[in-house]
């Protein structure tokens, strides 16, 4: 089975990962988790993606998508993998 496309950089207890999380399983997406740093000075990671140490943060390799900020996130998805993005009108 190949690797999801989605990559979700994301804190434990995290609200605003949850509200990702919530969205990307409302979708039955497939994504692999990544856990950053909980220190936000030591998300290298999460920096050379999006320029941010932000979480949550994701990468979706299908549309080559890099983005951060929960709300963007899942505006994202919903225009991208919700019925309107499914290309029905």
């Amino acid at each position: 089975m190949s690797e999801p496309a989605i990559t979700f950089y994301r804190l434990q207890a995290c609200p605003f990962c949850e509200r990702v999380t919530r969205k990307l399983q409302e979708y039955d997406l497939d994504y692999r988790s990544r856990f950053v740093e909980p220190m936000h000075s030591d998300r290298d990671v999460v920096q050379r993606l999006t320029g941010k140490r932000t979480v949550p943060a994701i990468v979706d390799e299908s549309t080559g998508v890099t983005m951060s900020e929960s709300a963007n996130i899942v505006e994202y998805l919903d225009a991208t993998y919700g019925e309107r993005g499914m290309g029905v009108a």
